[in-house]
């Protein structure tokens, strides 16, 4: 048996007068997503609990088949995972992203927290600098680390052997992709230890501000990198192996550290995709290509799209739709036909999470279900969707149930 597993990150989403009263899965183009739904079952599932923040760190390790209230210990040591870094038991990640902050009459507003999709090399150079001028500061005993990412995605590591952490499960961060254009006087750090995040994010605004990086930005009328914004922090998380827990031997296709790291965390293989970059550029045929490759080494191959989260993120539902219908044309498509060539197959379509296009935020709730292939008997839906998916009698209320049922012998 073959499965395949593709994410269409934030996908789901509620009707837009722009789309003619349509969701964006409905209104994009998606002739074999809707193969898959009428071939098999529409459900719904949900991955993100009220009680835990609706982000994609939560949603994926549920969609893979995690419970999370058992497993999730913060976004970011996944993302250390997926750097390899080794987070020891009294270590602490913390994301650190690289952000737009403006002023308005109304205080301080959080402009863009992508820093204008700032380049690998710019948010490497600022962290640099904040390593050398502020991390060595003796009253941190060398504890910290600023660890460069991939553009504005990046890390701070606290080593809990050269200082403990004031951290606890009270200090609360928030996510600022939650907060565009939006003041941002109640998102700062709160609780335990969020004195010193709160300090670094001030510090890194001061050496940012005329920071050589930030004069070329200007002179080139781009936003300019104001500071770094600390959230996700966490300890190190322990996940059984997913072949171990349900069987078979996986691998992850994505442009996202996130989603490496849980790869890393499970025991599956990463796929690595020239031209796959996490953005709505991204080379979806080339996603589709090493998927269907890949299936000659594994028994699970998952491909993670970011394009229809970013446009959510951007409130631009034209995009959105055309992300969508870029992986349905050249992710779903191929790979529904190269399985159809290989014998027993299942396939699954899921979302993480909603990201609504109205608020750019990513939501709780149920997203829509697709999965079709040997043993799965067929209901009555013809089309995968949001309305369709509401209107299921399947359901996982407990998202990472969808698992258990999707690898199923019977």
């Amino acid at each position: 048996m073959k499965y395949v597993i593709i994410i269409p990150d934030g996908a789901a989403d509620e009707a837009q007068e722009s789309l003619g009263g349509k969701t964006p899965l409905e209104a994009a183009a998606t002739p074999n997503m809707d193969a898959i739904a009428s071939e098999g079952v529409v459900a719904r599932a949900c991955h993100t609990p009220d009680e835990l923040p609706a982000g994609s760190e939560i949603g994926n390790l549920s969609l893979l088949g995690y419970n999370p209230f058992e497993h999730f210990t913060g976004r970011a040591p996944m993302e250390a995972a997926a750097q390899g870094i080794q987070l020891a038991p009294n270590d602490w990640a913390i994301r650190c992203n690289v952000v737009t902050v403006g002023e308005t009459t109304d205080g301080q507003i959080m402009i863009d927290f992508t820093a204008d999709h700032v380049a690998t090399e710019e948010s490497t150079s600022l962290l640099k600098t904040l390593q050398e001028q502020v991390a060595t500061d003796p009253k941190f005993n060398g504890a910290l680390e600023f660890v460069p990412g991939v553009s504005y995605r990046n890390l701070l590591i606290w080593r809990g052997d050269k200082l403990p952490a004031p951290f606890t499960a009270e200090t609360r961060t928030e996510a600022p992709h939650d907060w565009t254009d939006l003041p941002i006087a109640d998102a700062f750090p709160r609780g335990p230890g969020s004195d010193i995040l709160d300090e670094l994010m001030t510090a890194s605004a001061k050496l940012f501000a005329h920071h050589p990086t930030n004069l070329a930005r200007k002179q080139a009328g781009r936003r300019l990198a104001t500071n770094v914004w600390l959230w996700g922090q966490g300890g190190a998380p322990s996940l059984t192996p997913f072949a171990e827990k349900y069987g078979p031997r996986g691998a992850m296709i994505t442009a996202v550290d996130l989603l490496r790291g849980i790869a890393a965390l499970v025991g599956w293989d990463r796929i690595e995709v020239p031209g796959a970059t996490g953005y709505l550029d991204t080379d979806y045929a080339a996603k589709g290509r090493y998927a269907i490759d890949a299936l000659d080494k594994y028994d699970m191959v998952c491909v993670h799209v970011e394009a229809p989260d970013e446009a959510s993120h951007e409130g631009r539902g034209d995009e959105k739709v055309k992300a969508i219908e870029a992986i349905d044309r050249d992710i779903v498509g191929p790979l529904h036909e190269a399985l159809a060539k290989r014998g027993d197959w299942r396939m699954m379509i899921s979302p993480d999470h909603p990201t609504f296009l109205s608020t750019k935020k990513h939501t709780h709730g149920y997203v829509p279900v697709a999965m079709a292939g040997a043993g799965i008997e067929a209901d009555n839906f013809t089309a995968y969707g949001d309305t369709n998916a509401a209107e299921s009698e399947l359901a996982f209320d407990q998202g990472w149930d969808a698992m258990q049922w999707f690898v199923a012998d019977d």
